[in-house]
């Protein structure tokens, strides 16, 4: 989550993202931290070129969870969440990565370690993540399937 507020602090975004807006605020921030913009002995310079890979990063980010990219993903988050099994987890900070047997790795965020524990402990992992993570928290695609 933290992540997700910086990025959206970063492109001033106060509400669901909204891919539109999001373009228009990510070629305002790169015209305005382009290093090409800024003469070489200039102390600015290499701030401008942390700060557009920065920028570059969250754009692609936000992309990943935006209700539209989601939408457009839809099926193939469905058939991965309800015909494969998880072979990883990971969990960090509010961080939950699954891998499924198909290779396609997820994130989810904002899932505490009780959730994580309540999913590590259970009987049956793929049923509590079904009734429990998938479609409880803001999820992105992170790694692609091995088998598509």
């Amino acid at each position: 989550m933290k992540r997700i507020n910086e990025y959206k602090k970063l492109f001033q975004i106060e509400h669901e993202i909204d891919l539109g807006e999001l373009k228009l605020a990510y070629r305002k921030l790169v015209k305005q931290w382009h290093p090409d913009k800024f003469q070489d002995d200039d102390p600015l310079k290499e701030e401008a070129a942390l700060m557009g890979q920065r920028v570059v990063d969250g754009y692609h980010f936000l992309v990943s969870i935006a209700p539209e990219t989601r939408a457009a993903n839809l099926e193939e988050y469905n058939s991965t969440i309800n015909e494969c099994g998880i072979t990883s987890l990971h969990h960090k900070g509010l961080l939950l990565e699954i891998t499924f047997t198909n290779g396609a790795t997820y994130e989810y965020f904002g899932v505490n370690g009780n959730t994580f524990n309540k999913l590590w402990n259970a009987d049956k992992q793929v049923r509590f993540a079904k009734r429990s993570i998938y479609n409880s928290y803001v999820y992105r695609k992170s790694k692609k399937s091995s088998v598509e």
